[in-house]
């Protein structure tokens, strides 16, 4: 074959295979998000600013995590409650940026089966299946266990900015 030919046939390889790798993040419910940390004095107490430093947010059936927060009446928490970690943007490159994520595992699809954050390599591990995510680099994606056998990443919320110094958790 010539060059040009082997070049053709590679490239459309891969075309086909990366098509066939896509990761599934909408398998667990959409359900409503709100978290406010909208000013500088809430966002330092709740909020992350190192690379993997972590909060969690839940809401709903007699769980309220962090008891403290000021949640209020249109606050929301997903279906598994929220993951709020420091890390990098996958898909901007920018670095030590909060990302939010469901906490419920895409595998088990139930919300008190909640990924937890192994604190050496900052892996979300769900305890039931034992899949494993990237939530610091990787968008949720998989990195081992049924979820990666399905391609089922975590569901990703986005982290808002405001003029106040703090952030505003949506989907």
């Amino acid at each position: 074959m010539r060059p040009s030919v082997i070049s053709l046939f590679l490239t459309g390889l891969l075309a086909v295979s990366s098509s066939c790798s896509s990761v599934n993040d909408e398998r667990t419910p959409d359900l409503p998000v709100n978290i406010q940390l909208a000013d500088a004095g809430t966002w330092n107490s709740y909020g992350v600013n190192a690379f993997g430093s972590y909060s969690l947010f839940i809401l709903g059936n007699g769980t309220r995590t962090p008891y403290s927060f000021p949640y209020t009446q249109t606050s929301a928490t997903g279906f598994g409650g929220v993951l709020l970690i420091s890390g990098m943007d996958p898909f901007s490159g920018a670095t030590l940026m909060p990302l939010a994520y469901d906490l419920a595992c895409p595998v088990e699809r139930k919300p008190t089966v909640r990924i937890e954050i192994e604190e050496e390599t900052f892996k979300a591990i769900c305890p039931v299946c034992g899949s494993s995510y990237d939530v610091t680099m990787g968008g949720g994606a998989p990195l081992s266990g049924p979820a990666s056998s399905s391609a089922f990443g975590l569901r990703r919320y986005r982290c808002i900015p405001t003029q106040a110094g703090g952030y505003l958790i949506t989907n």
